[in-house]
């Protein structure tokens, strides 16, 4: 009960905010139509059930009459059933699709903004594959709250109605045993009961194992599915690297996983399906063995047996609920656990960046370039990694950051543009400025070559005349007539391509009001010509900007003014001017 009552609970907490949403008026107003078209087919099978003890006492009277009344007054009674049964389907499934659209936004929007997706990979968190998450536990999620919601519902509320019924029947009927009568009040309600309650047990403890299995299902699912993705992300390097063999092999690891759970899925389901249809079959006769010597001592008529047999069947089913829906259940608290492990990742990631000591990026009014004070960047586990008393970076200047590999220069980067809340310390920016990395790997997005140009914008920021005409200005022109061409850009581009883009990219930035840079070096091309397109390209178009670099070769010193150097200083490096960058 207390596992029961704490799944409530985080179910509770998932499903609330949308009820209580900008949506929650069609929200309600749907889940309302919904439990109604419930409730309206419970009160239709009570009327069934009394249905039933007329048409077979017709059959049993051979009366003509009545029993064409009850002929058409079923087809009457189907008919409501069928348009019930239709538009509450329809309106779940809408209900669902709304659901899910607006979950699936809100994780999203979570997940992506303010770098909680980059911390969340820093601090290791348990909560992986977050695509996996978002795109199937939600679609589960919403899809089995309402099925089994509203199931439950329905089962309690036949309960409810036909335990009246049944206890009514119990004192037409008394139970008959071994020729005598005995009088129980209710005994059909508490033998159903027995009946329900010894099954749902057994059910629980013979199906319980599945829970984890599924949540385990789901992982190893889209693990593989991920690794797949990422081998294909990947087919240039693999494929220069004769690494294929090694690919299938760790694909096929992954994929050993995925059977190796399902074949434990295979057995516990086989024994819980034994158990189920075994259940759902003496279900068939059980009723009629309880309620027999009555009909056979001559108390009931045949009709009355019929309506008792389906009453009885009726409140066997509802408190039978959790063992006929019981694989179901152990999936959906599954893909519980598994959402509300993603949300306690993104809250957690969320906290990190504001739970003091973080480094702290601020806009500063009448600030002309980057201030770094008292400035202590660590890594997640706490360990120190650079530091920096002070350091400014004037206006339109142009700044080199030497320093030993692994010695945290890009995690220093990483603090400047504030995505590292790891550490102390504060770094200042001008009030109107916008500050923009671009990574040594360059980024762009799969569809269009216009949206893969205008990136992070979106495509219509841009016109198309500004588009071609920057593409022209770095060299690609050739690309213009292929601006609607959806592709995998950082495919078919090649790596010196793809940077002449990004100096694009951050020209265009600049353009539209930036006026700092922080650029990553690019790795060198082969072509001596190409060795620094980036930094060549910005800063032939817009001789002012203030240009930050990470290098080692000596001829990146031509691009720039001064010299910073990271140092070692014990456990960390500390950063520290060192004048001009040609020294």
């Amino acid at each position: 009960m207390k596992g029961l009552a704490s799944t409530l609970s985080i179910i509770w907490h998932l499903a609330l905010p949308y009820f209580k949403s900008e949506e929650r008026w069609a929200a309600r107003a749907l889940l309302a139509a919904v439990v109604a078209m419930e409730l309206g087919k419970v009160a239709l099978d009570v009327v069934f059930n009394i249905w039933n003890n007329k048409f077979y006492n017709a059959l049993q009277d051979k009366d003509w009459d009545v029993f064409v009344y009850q002929l058409s007054y079923f087809c009457v009674l189907a008919a409501m059933y069928i348009g019930l049964l239709v538009y509450q389907l329809y309106l779940n499934q809408w209900l669902q699709i709304r659901w899910r659209r607006w979950l699936t936004d809100t994780y999203m929007r979570r997940w992506l903004e303010a770098s909680n997706h980059y911390r969340m990979q820093l601090v290791g968190d348990a909560a992986d594959n977050p695509d996996q998450r978002i795109a199937e536990d939600v679609r589960l999620f919403v899809e089995r709250t309402l099925v089994i919601g509203v199931g439950l519902l329905g089962a309690v509320v036949t309960l409810a109605s036909f335990v009246v019924v049944l206890w009514g029947l119990s004192a037409t009927a008394p139970l008959h045993l071994f020729g005598t009568e005995w009088s129980i009040p209710g005994y059909l309600v508490w033998a159903a009961l027995i009946y329900a309650v010894v099954g749902t047990s057994l059910s629980h403890l013979i199906g319980r194992p599945l829970i984890g299995l599924y949540f385990n299902q789901q992982r190893y699912e889209a693990d593989f599915r991920f690794n797949l993705v990422r081998a294909r992300e990947n087919g240039e390097q693999i494929a220069l690297l004769a690494g294929e063999p090694a690919e299938r092999a760790r694909l096929l690891e992954r994929f050993a996983a995925v059977i190796g759970n399902w074949y434990r899925i295979m057995i516990q389901t086989k024994r819980i399906t034994f158990f189920r249809v075994g259940y759902d079959q003496i279900s068939v006769v059980f009723p009629f063995i309880v309620v027999s010597p009555a009909y056979f001592a001559g108390k009931m008529a045949l009709g009355g047996l019929m309506q008792t047999a389906s009453a009885f069947t009726s409140v066997q089913t509802a408190l039978s609920f959790f063992v006929t829906n019981y694989r179901d259940i152990a999936e959906w608290r599954a893909v519980v656990e598994r959402l509300y492990g993603f949300e306690r990742a993104i809250t957690s990631s969320e906290r990190i960046k504001d739970t003091p000591p973080v480094v702290a990026v601020e806009r500063r009014p009448g600030a002309e370039g980057i201030e770094i004070e008292a400035l202590d960047v660590k890594l997640p586990s706490g360990k120190p990694l650079v530091a920096a008393d002070h350091a400014a970076i004037a206006a339109g200047d142009r700044v080199l950051v030497n320093g030993p590999s692994g010695s945290g220069k890009s995690t220093l980067f990483r603090a400047i543009a504030g995505i590292w809340p790891f550490g102390s310390g504060r770094v200042a920016l001008p009030a109107d400025s916008d500050v923009m990395i671009l990574p040594q790997r360059p980024y762009f997005t799969i569809g269009t070559l216009r949206a893969a140009v205008s990136y992070p914008s979106l495509p219509d920021r841009f016109s198309e005349a500004e588009v071609r005409d920057g593409l022209a200005a770095v060299g690609l022109g050739w690309l213009s007539p292929r601006l609607a061409e959806e592709a995998h850009w950082n495919r078919i581009l090649s790596l010196g391509e793809q940077q002449r883009l990004h100096a694009h990219e951050g020209s265009r930035a600049v353009r539209c009001g930036a006026r700092e840079k922080e650029e990553r070096r690019a790795p060198l091309a082969s072509h001596h010509a190409r060795q620094h397109p980036r930094p060549r390209l910005l800063l032939e178009r817009f001789p002012g900007l203030t240009l930050v670099s990470i290098g080692h070769r000596s001829t990146l010193a031509a691009f720039h003014r001064r010299r910073f150097v990271l140092e070692p200083d014990g456990e960390r490096h500390r950063l520290r001017d060192v004048g001009a960058a040609t020294d």
